[in-house]
C-alpha cells in the first residue's frame, strides 16, 4: 500500500523542497519506490528538478508538475498573469496516476498551507481534496512559534491528520534554537520527525539521515 503525504510549510523559503527531497532519499534508502510531486511551481523549475532527482521512480513530468508558472508570485497571481486557471481536480488526477507508481509519495505544496491557488481555492483545499496526512516544515527563525502553531491548528481544523513536523533552522543566527524546538514539541500534538541544523550548502542526501519517515 502506498504511503503518501502532503508536505507544507510555515511560510515560503523554509526549506520545503530540501526536506521533501530528503524524505524521498530516506525512503529510497529503505528500498521503497519513492516519488515526489510539486503540483504548482512558480518562478522556475528548480524545486521540481530537485524532487525528480531525489525520486527513484520515473514519471511523466506533466504529472509530477501539472502547473509551472513563470513569475515567482503567489500561485493565484502568477496563474492570472500566465492566463491559466489552477484546477485542483486536474492535480488530483495527476496524483492518482503517480500514487500507482510508488510505495512512498511526497506532494510538496506551494508556499504556506493557506496560500491562494485561485479565486476560490487555496493550498488547504488541495490537501483536503487529496486526503493526505500532513508533514509540516517549520522554518526556525524569529516568529516561527506562532506560525507553526497556527498552521498546525489550521491543518486540524480541516480534519486532516498531522503525521509529523520537521524543525529546519533557516536562520543560522537564531537565538534559543533548542528552547524553541522544545516549545513546539510540547505544543504540537504530532511527532518531531527531525531537526535539521542550518545548512550553508543544503544537501538532501545529508539531511535524509537526520529524518525519520512518517508512519
Amino acid at each position: 500500500m502506498t504511503r503518501a503525504f502532503f508536505l507544507t510549510g510555515t511560510d515560503t523559503e523554509v526549506g520545503k523542497t530540501l526536506i521533501a527531497a530528503a524524505f524521498l532519499r530516506a525512503a529510497a534508502a529503505q528500498g521503497l519506490r519513492a516519488l515526489g510531486m510539486k503540483p504548482v511551481a512558480a518562478g522556475d523549475a528548480g524545486d521540481v528538478d530537485a524532487l525528480v532527482a531525489a525520486s527513484n521512480v520515473a514519471a511523466p513530468r506533466e504529472h509530477v508538475n501539472p502547473y509551472l508558472l513563470r513569475e515567482p508570485l503567489s500561485p493565484h497571481l502568477a496563474a492570472q498573469r500566465d492566463g491559466v486557471a489552477i484546477d485542483i481536480e486536474r492535480i488530483a488526477r495527476c496524483f492518482a496516476e503517480l500514487r500507482g507508481l510508488a510505495d512512498f509519495v511526497v506532494v510538496e505544496g506551494a508556499g504556506g498551507f493557506r496560500v491562494p491557488l485561485s479565486e476560490t481555492h487555496d493550498g488547504a483545499d488541495l490537501a483536503v481534496r487529496l486526503g493526505l496526512p500532513l508533514i509540516l516544515v517549520v522554518g526556525l527563525r524569529l516568529g516561527c512559534l506562532s506560525h507553526a502553531l497556527l498552521t498546525a491548528e489550521a491543518v486540524r481544523a480541516r480534519g486532516l491528520p498531522l503525521a509529523g513536523w520537521v524543525a529546519n533552522q533557516v536562520d543560522p543566527a537564531m537565538a534559543c534554537v533548542e528552547e524553541n524546538v522544545a516549545t513546539l514539541r510540547a505544543r504540537i500534538n504530532a511527532p518531531l520527525l527531525g531537526f535539521v541544523p542550518h545548512q550553508a550548502s543544503p544537501n538532501a542526501e545529508q539531511v535524509a539521515i537526520l529524518l525519520t519517515l512518517p508512519a
